[in-house]
């Protein structure tokens, strides 16, 4: 059985999400069974309707409940985010402990640790509780120095050029 790599994608660069989720359709193609666990971008929406028809081999799973990003919501509101988004880290915990799936995509996890939500030793915990056959994947903005160590593989997305006005949109 192959070990399974902890890798890092991270940056103020797009394409983070978008990585993760390529190398998750190509683990999804070799039979893997792969988790897709997103945070901080609302709750389920029609853009990703065409991920259902990959399962049982990809499952993308969101926790939060409300319409539109995190970062967009009124405080109150991204409190009682908060305890869904806690309740996504319980499951992350439980498929860890339990090893079920070969390859698991932790989007925009990092970005709970930027807002405060988690803490840098919550996703060390995570990370130790992997299994060593499973794959892990971590993405966000800004990568803290005490994860490095842990991680086999990081790739840094920076940008490089602003396209004009209007032309930019988030990561599904």
């Amino acid at each position: 059985m192959d070990k399974g790599l902890i890798k890092i994608y991270f940056g103020e660069g797009k394409g983070k999400s978008t990585a993760s989720l390529g190398r998750a359709l190509v683990c999804a193609s070799e039979g893997k069974e792969v988790f897709v666990v997103q945070f901080l971008k609302g709750k389920l929406n029609g853009r990703l309707e065409y991920f259902k028809r990959l399962e049982p081999e990809l499952k993308v799973f969101r926790f939060e409940k409300a319409e539109g990003y995190y970062e967009d919501l009124p405080a109150d509101i991204q409190e009682d985010e908060n305890a869904n988004i806690k309740n996504g880290l319980n499951f992350v915990r439980k498929v860890l402990t339990i090893g079920e799936c070969d390859v698991l995509v932790l989007d925009e996890i990092l970005g709970l640790v930027d807002l405060g939500i988690i803490d840098v030793q919550d996703v060390i915990t995570l990370m130790e509780l992997k299994p060593d056959s499973v794959e892990m994947i971590l993405t966000g903005r800004n990568l803290p120095d005490t994860l490095m160590s842990y991680a086999d593989y990081i790739s840094r997305l920076d940008i490089i050029k602003i396209a004009p006005s209007g032309m930019e949109e988030r990561n599904f």
